[in-house]
């Protein structure tokens, strides 16, 4: 019996069925798991109206996506859900490595101080969907979830698209200026469009098993190479909340996933991990590594994020971080072409990055496939040579993969990128570190800043003149400085992250944009042109 109690969301009838007058929308989402809720909250933060569709009418069975890093946690705090998440989820940083009976090494994912958010969370995507769903209704008038609703056909069209969507009332049509597919692996907008994944499956299989027991597990990821407790594989142990256990375990590319998924089969796997049989299942599955993606994520005015444009194997947590990153990259700039503030050539830039973002996954991915699956007696050689060798050399440590964890990936060299001035600081492309900051507003700094363009000072003067809609915002040391735009630097983190004398134009991901040493209006204006896709000049 799962622990998590489903509750189904109210199907309402939509207007359309009602007799309302047929209205177009700036945007549809297709899907309302984390990807398409994250997408429609984003852009009603920027004052744009969708319309959410979802074949079903409960979060998602399982566990499924459970790790959430700390970049990702930053854009949920951002949303407005990520205080919330943290609260409830089991935070980690250390991972534990083992080959066999032998602890190979550790290692601590957030070393440094002074980030608001912690490296990682262990948190259930249905609690995750449902924080989400319930932050939605916040924007009654921007937000118009409809459960029940299936994407049933699709017509692209120069200026948008228009779908037939079914529910229990039965069809009507919608048209959209902009279409966002995130409707997962399975994507039904991906299949009416005729686009398939390009890249490699892997024929390993692995156990997913959730199980609710006490136990006084530390809050950490274990990894075992060839535990005793189950010959020859891999195996995994994650702590989540409610007491909930998340347990892999490689079964090789024989293994039959429908009897695999039998109690019967299941519960004396995880009686030899536990060493005992005090405990439920909750919720089992069995997948195989996949490291593949679309050629292309935007198609005219038919935009795919998550899993419906890319998906890798769940070692690494590389799945659900990297779709909410790929909405934290292009909700504001459909915000502002929508807005008339760009032109639609902007939304290209979110192909060229977040492609980037996805290749960057999949490599990682494969990687750690290949390791953790060796395929030949060289291969397995050589693996375990680099373990015994990791016990006590950092350069065998560098070289060991059981899916290294998500990270934001930079976009320095990009089209929306400016050159950076000066030694030092953080580079053009970089998402920005947070570091405790005091004012009146708060206490750190990526709560100060994103969703929209800023510029900041880091002991160093701003331009009288900055471009209308642009934040100011000033770091400094100096406790006698007050306004609401002086962010007090009392531990001196934020200097020391960024620079003293650097000014920085900040895009509404909290990526930067550009880097100056001496910030002229003009360049300013050049920076903050080229990052909303227009020249640079």
């Amino acid at each position: 019996m799962p622990r998590y109690s489903y509750k189904p969301f109210p199907y309402a009838t939509p207007p359309e069925l009602r007799g309302a007058k047929p209205r177009r929308y700036p945007v549809v989402i297709v899907g309302a798991g984390p990807v398409g809720l994250a997408m429609a909250i984003d852009l009603a933060l920027h004052g744009i109206r969708s319309v959410v569709l979802d074949d079903n009418d409960v979060v998602s069975l399982g566990s499924r996506a459970i790790c959430w890093s700390k970049r990702t946690l930053e854009i949920f705090d951002r949303l407005g859900v990520g205080e919330r998440m943290v609260e409830k989820g089991v935070t980690w940083k250390v991972g534990r490595l083992f080959h066999r009976d032998r602890e190979v090494w550790n290692f601590d994912l957030l070393p440094e101080p002074g980030h608001k958010m912690p490296a990682f969370i262990n948190l259930q995507q249905y609690y995750v969907e449902q924080y989400l769903v319930e932050r939605a209704a916040d924007f009654p008038d921007l937000i118009d979830l409809r459960w029940k609703n299936r994407l049933a056909a699709m017509e692209k069209r120069a200026d948008g698209a228009r779908v037939t969507v079914e529910t229990p009332d039965g069809a009507y049509t919608l048209e959209t200026d902009w279409l966002v597919a995130c409707d997962g692996a399975r994507s039904a907008a991906r299949s009416l469009l005729g686009l398939d994944f390009e890249g490699h499956a892997f024929e390993e299989r692995f156990l997913i098993a959730d199980v609710e027991m006490k136990a006084d597990f530390p809050s950490e990821r274990w990894f075992w190479f060839e535990p005793p407790f189950h010959g020859g594989q891999s195996a995994l142990l994650h702590k989540q909340p409610d007491d909930i256990y998340r347990i892999d375990l490689q079964l090789g590319p024989d293994a039959d996933p429908e009897e695999e998924k039998k109690p019967e089969h299941v519960i004396p796997r995880i009686e030899k991990v536990l060493g005992h049989s005090d405990f439920t299942l909750d919720w089992v599955s069995v997948y195989s590594f996949q490291c593949r993606r679309l050629e292309k994520f935007v198609h005219d005015r038919v935009i795919f994020a998550g899993d419906s444009a890319h998906i890798v194997s769940p070692f690494g947590a590389r799945g659900g971080n990297g779709g909410i990153q790929d909405v934290d990259n292009l909700a504001w700039k459909l915000a502002l072409v929508l807005g008339g503030k760009a032109p639609e050539s902007l939304i290209a830039t979110y192909d060229e990055e977040r492609v980037f973002g996805a290749d960057e996954n999949i490599l990682n991915s494969a990687r750690a496939t290949s390791f953790m699956t060796p395929k030949s007696k060289m291969e397995r050689l050589f693996r375990d040579s680099v373990l015994h060798l990791a016990g006590e050399h950092d350069f065998a440590r560098r070289m060991v993969n059981s899916g290294r964890l998500s990270k934001p990936c930079s976009l320095a060299g990009f089209s929306l990128q400016s050159d950076a001035e000066g030694e030092g600081g953080i580079e053009p492309g970089a998402a920005m570190p947070d570091a405790p900051v005091t004012n009146a507003k708060g206490g750190w700094l990526l709560n100060r800043l994103g969703g929209g363009f800023a510029m900041m000072a880091v002991e160093a003067e701003l331009p009288e003149e900055t471009a209308a809609g642009v934040e100011r915002i000033v770091i400094t040391r100096d406790a006698a400085r007050r306004a609401d735009t002086i962010l007090l630097d009392t531990e001196g983190l934020a200097t020391a992250r960024y620079g003293a004398g650097m000014v920085y134009l900040v895009r509404p991901d909290q990526h930067i944009a550009a880097r100056f040493r001496d910030a002229t209006p003009a360049k300013i204006a050049t920076a903050l042109a080229r990052a909303k896709g227009g020249a640079a000049t």
